[in-house]
């Protein structure tokens, strides 16, 4: 066994590996960027080794660099994580010419895996089912898009050197398939140095199945289970769990046996993901599983098969690169209870998923659970990299234990000022659907109004207004703003909350208005005690409130009833994982809608601009893309509001903007003449 290994990437998967060479007695060696300086992966690592600035291409994807870390270091082996370099066969000979142990598959697997039209040629040839579609040569428009017409739509369209939903399009109707082929396009070439597409029939209700496999340097190839990755977003795995839900006896051996044929006809050594969809119009059925691709790396969701079968994969990894065998047979590969994983984004499902980047002042993770992170508090969400914050797993006997102690871990996140998705992802694994296995990859979107769209609740509405008062009321003696140092009075200073001339008693109190995540919130207040205790009646509710340092405690038939947490001298609750921002109203305002859009298109995050769709003088539909921006690996399209005509584009392609920043103008049809 090597003594030392240097991990090719960062953030939670550098951290994960390097927890399993710790126990093993190997010496870490992390690499990082400049952005990643103080980075938590760099903080744990026995040594570290800066490799270039903050952006993926000048500093994590150069091989150079990379191996001249390695050799700087005198590290003996290199693990790639996932993403990044670990799917690069050019980098995987480059580190075993440079006469180190490679922690992954045979380049030639890599290869042969790595473009999806060859790997499901070769699926062909070794037996395995493939999704019908085209995996032709010829990439002209016309070509593709005569494909697509005889496959028949809904269709995909998907980048052959793609992964992670990048360079995946969904395509419904004829006249929309050249805007998302040039997608498609435009995003393989950007991800992955290569614009290539095939065409796929799209199953109108798939489940996403893959499977674990596992070979050695002596022949001998295994699975470990299956898992069922369908809740997604935008072809983004949210949620997974092992094992399937409906999977039944003969169908796993169908698929299993299928992933180690898969796995075996490419001489397979490692850790790999064979991945199938299976179309659940009728449930799971072994002759309606299809191969999709091959994932030659350690996937992000592999603790949920370490916690059904009691394997640290990365030793697995490290051993088999070591030329040991795997350590179990086939036979002796458990399969116990029911594992699920969340993947915590740094995103704000409430405003259309949009990654959330900044500081980590308030960070809070559940304890009592398996947490793969790379993160702290005071860590930055950099613009740069994933916005992924952690992943949340928990196993238990049952498929209905598991969802119940995940949506659980779920609700005490607590992320500030990043938004984070934690109380979407309780919502989902709380939604009947999702509680009975009646899921497919369209779920989220199915449900999305649901699961996004939600109004405070009572407690919620008390706790703020509760906070209101209790601040005011303890606010250094009503001193006014302009006269007390520092911030200038606080948010609840009497003036800013509205509570100038409080009234301890006397005549029944005026409502109290706030808002909460921008809704509009009212209620009559009543101290109780030290005005520390309150009263709100919310009209069809009271309830009674205990404002403490760090949180609310709600108080029913005098028990304490229910504790909200808050962030110190922030006007931020979290309940169920949910990140609820309050301010209080000066004046009675009405629940009308507010000034109608003035047709400019801001930045909402630092990016590229990669696409132009219309140009000045153009008379667009609402909802029309105007301007396309690429950030944190996706593309985001920003949308006419109205119909109307483009008054400017103030950008072009190659641009770099900054959050905010006026991209394009839309004059409404009404005002035009």
């Amino acid at each position: 066994m090597f003594k030392s290994v240097l991990v090719a990437n960062r953030g939670e998967i550098a951290c994960r590996v390097f927890r399993t060479a710790r126990r093993m007695g190997l010496r870490t060696i992390a690499v990082h960027s400049e952005a990643d300086a103080d980075a938590l992966h760099v903080r744990e690592a026995d040594e570290a080794v800066l490799i270039g600035p903050a952006p993926a291409r000048e500093s994590y994807l150069d091989a150079a660099k990379v191996l001249a870390a390695a050799k700087q270091t005198g590290a003996e082996a290199i693990h790639p994580g996932y993403g990044v370099l670990s799917e690069n066969a050019d980098f995987a000979e480059a580190v075993m010419a440079a006469g180190l142990v490679w922690i992954g598959p045979p380049p030639a697997a890599i290869r042969a895996m790595g473009l999806k039209d060859a790997a499901k040629s070769l699926m062909i040839e070794a037996g395995v089912p493939v999704t019908p579609g085209y995996l032709g040569e010829d990439q002209s428009a016309e070509r593709l898009k005569k494909e697509a017409d005889a496959i028949g739509y809904p269709v995909l369209i998907k980048a052959v050197a793609g992964g992670g939903g990048k360079g995946m399009k969904k395509v419904d109707r004829a006249e929309d398939f050249a805007d998302g082929l040039a997608s498609a396009q435009r995003e393989g070439q950007s991800s992955f140095g290569d614009p290539r597409v095939l065409i796929e029939k799209y199953i109108t209700r798939p489940r996403h199945i893959e499977v674990q496999v596992f070979g050695d340097s002596h022949g001998d190839v295994v699975h470990l289970h299956e898992r069922d990755c369908s809740l997604q977003r935008r072809h983004q795995k949210v949620i997974e769990e092992a094992p399937a839900p409906g999977m039944d006896a003969a169908v796993r051996k169908a698929v299993t046996d299928a992933a180690v044929r898969a796995a075996k006809a490419v001489n397979y050594e490692g850790a790999g993901t064979i991945e199938f969809i299976a179309d659940a119009s009728d449930g799971l059925k072994a002759d309606r599983i299809w191969f999709m691709e091959m994932n030659t790396r350690l996937q992000v969701e592999h603790p949920v098969t370490e916690a059904i079968t009691g394997v640290d994969l990365v030793e697995w990894q490290l051993r088999v690169a070591a030329g040991e065998p795997i350590p179990l047979k086939q036979a002796d590969i458990p399969l116990n209870g029911w594992a699920m994983e969340a993947r915590l984004y740094a995103e704000d499902p409430a405003n259309g998923f949009l990654p959330s980047i900044g500081r980590l002042e308030h960070f809070h993770l559940p304890e009592d659970i398996r947490v793969d992170t790379g993160v702290t508090w005071g860590s930055e969400v950099s613009q740069f990299y994933d916005p992924m914050i952690a992943k949340l797993i928990v196993h238990a006997d049952t498929r209905a234990a598991a969802a119940a102690q995940l949506a659980a871990a779920c609700g005490e996140v607590g992320v500030w000022p990043v938004r984070a998705n934690a109380g979407f992802l309780k919502r989902c694994l709380e939604h009947p659907r999702f509680i009975s296995g009646d899921v497919d990859t369209g779920f989220i979107a199915a449900e999305e109004s649901t699961l996004t769209s939600i109004e405070p609740a009572p407690e919620i509405q008390a706790a703020a207004l509760a906070i209101l008062a209790a601040d005011a009321h303890h606010a250094e003696e009503w001193v006014r703003p302009s006269d007390r140092p520092g911030r200038g009075g606080g948010p609840w200073a009497p003036t800013a909350a509205g509570l100038y001339g409080f009234r301890m008693n006397g005549a029944r109190p005026a409502p109290h208005r706030a808002r909460l995540n921008g809704a509009l919130i009212e209620g009559r207040l009543t101290p109780e005690e030290h005005g520390s205790y309150w009263t709100v009646d919310l009209g069809e509710t009271t309830m009674d409130a205990y404002v403490l340092t760090g949180g609310v405690t709600l108080i029913h038939d005098g028990r304490p009833d229910r504790e909200l947490s808050r962030v110190i001298d922030e006007p931020v609750l979290f309940h169920d994982g949910q990140a609820w921002e309050f301010e209080p109203i000066l004046h009675k305002t009405g629940a009308g809608s507010g000034p109608a859009s003035d047709g400019a298109l801001r930045a909402p995050m630092p990016g590229k601009i990669v696409a132009t769709p219309a140009m000045a003088g153009d008379t667009v539909a609402r909802g029309a893309p105007i301007v396309v921006l690429e950030a944190m690996k996706m593309e985001h399209a920003l949308i006419a509001p109205f119909d109307g005509v483009v008054e400017t584009v103030g950008v072009a392609v190659g641009d770099q903007v900054t959050d905010g920043a006026v991209l394009a103008v839309v004059r409404a049809a009404e005002d035009q003449g």
